[in-house]
């Protein structure tokens, strides 16, 4: 079975003489004869420049809660937009969004409007270093928290390469990162205590922030062990320390509060994007009253497109269908059911499947029982994740090649649009079989 992409050709080779990798983000390029081109979306479903549907679990990559071209949201965008997108001060539409996110997210008392979840995670670092008097910070390993050199530290690294537990190397993602940087970023093994335990001893009080996503949405949806993120708060308050939560993935996502909704643990500061705007650029980082209100009195934040029409009116639609309707109940169901499908069929072809526990957003991983944290995941067979990315695209579904990447339902997921996907992926796991995978000790 083969795919048409003979357009997606012809726009690749275009694209590669004059955008690095023929792309406007280093993940949308999937090789010389993988990367596509899309050309529209609505509701479950994408269709690429050459025709072929898609049912949709990549969802850019998250944000789109509730479907793609959403009429709901995209009418309240289009009221606003000829009254002037960017007005350079603050309109009342910022100061409704920024209501709402106070109102839905629990440790938030006062917010600042942005553009992305990279100037979401940097501004709150920022402003935990202003507060705090110190430069230090701790991350995890595997964790991605956004596009900016302070956290850009074994996020993209094999796991092989991260050293041992007692003594991890910050492994900087990219080339072009100052090496100075490294001096002040420490990383650690997710859900590991004693690591943690160690390295508050040794570098603590020069320590301003811990940044954590409340679970891994980047790898492998891994969970927090129980009771390891009420650890992280009462390390950070022992030690003087801003703990600060990334929810771009999984903010009005998993709850209309979010991660600190599901698991009850609040952090000082926390960066919100993605499903906030159903796939408008729009975040926002927001927290504690005294923490934020040092903004603007000695420490700088702008943008000259932060809060503007668009993107505010965008969120005000988004959030206030959150508020209002049980959208995420009803994601949740359609996804634990997708999540159950998921499991009957790898079940009766035997073979070993993990799948992770939010049905709005999980993961796949094989040939695994548990996944603690990124030096656990790199056990799991990438292999074959990978052929089955590749096996259930071509028969129209839609889901990232990186078995890293969750995923990721809508409210526009129907149950038809679930019983199709099973039968599709079904369809392509029988398929590999015959072609002799999974191979070695998943099955």
């Amino acid at each position: 079975m083969g795919i048409n992409r003979e357009l997606s050709q012809v726009l690749y080779d275009k694209a590669s003489r004059i955008m690095p990798l023929g792309v406007n983000s280093n993940v949308r390029h999937w090789g010389e004869d993988m990367t596509f081109y899309g050309r529209r979306a609505k509701g479950a479903y994408l269709w690429d420049v050459d025709g072929n549907k898609y049912v949709d679990y990549r969802l850019a990559f998250g944000p789109v809660i509730l479907g793609h071209a959403y009429d709901a949201v995209d009418d309240r965008v289009s009221g606003v937009i000829r009254s002037g997108v960017s007005l350079g001060i603050t309109s009342e539409l910022e100061v409704e969004v920024c209501q709402k996110v106070v109102e839905m997210c629990p440790s938030v008392e006062m917010v600042r409007l942005v553009n992305s979840g990279t100037e979401a995670t940097m501004h709150a670092l920022r402003v935990a270093r202003a507060y705090t008097g110190r430069e230090k910070m701790i991350k995890f390993e595997g964790m991605y928290h956004g596009s900016h050199d302070y956290v850009l530290f074994s996020t993209y690294a094999p796991p092989q390469a991260y050293g041992n537990r007692r003594d991890p190397i910050a492994i900087p993602a990219s080339s072009g990162i100052p090496r100075g940087l490294g001096d002040l970023v420490v990383t650690l093994p997710f859900n590991d205590e004693e690591a943690l335990e160690r390295t508050l001893q040794r570098v603590g009080p020069e320590t301003a922030a811990l940044m954590t996503e409340p679970m891994m949405g980047n790898f492998g949806s891994v969970e927090p062990k129980p009771g390891f993120l009420e650890l992280l708060r009462r390390k950070c308050d022992e030690y003087g320390i801003l703990l600060i939560f990334d929810e771009v993935k999984t903010g009005f996502r998993l709850a209309n509060g979010g991660a600190q909704e599901v698991y009850g643990v609040h952090a000082d500061l926390t960066a919100y994007a993605k499903a906030m705007g159903n796939g408008y650029p729009i975040a926002a980082y927001g927290g504690r009253r005294d923490v934020m209100d040092i903004v603007g009195r000695g420490v700088t934040q702008g943008g000259t497109y932060a809060g503007n029409a668009v993107a505010a009116a965008a969120a005000d639609a988004t959030l206030g269908m959150l508020k209002a309707e049980p959208i995420l109940s009803t994601v949740a169901k359609r996804g634990l059911r997708l999540q159950e499908g998921l499991k009957s069929i790898f079940k009766e072809q035997d073979i070993r499947v993990l799948i992770s526990r939010h049905p709005a957003i999980f993961t796949l991983s094989f040939g695994v029982d548990y996944v603690r944290d990124a030096r656990d995941w790199a056990r799991s067979d990438r292999e074959y994740y990978g052929k089955l990315a590749e096996a259930v695209m071509e028969r129209g579904v839609l889901i990232d090649e990186d078995p890293r990447e969750p995923w990721c339902l809508s409210y526009s997921h129907a149950d038809a649009d679930i019983d199709l996907t099973l039968d599709l992926v079904n369809d392509a796991v029988q398929a590999l079989k015959v072609q002799g995978y999974p191979r070695g000790s998943v099955g």
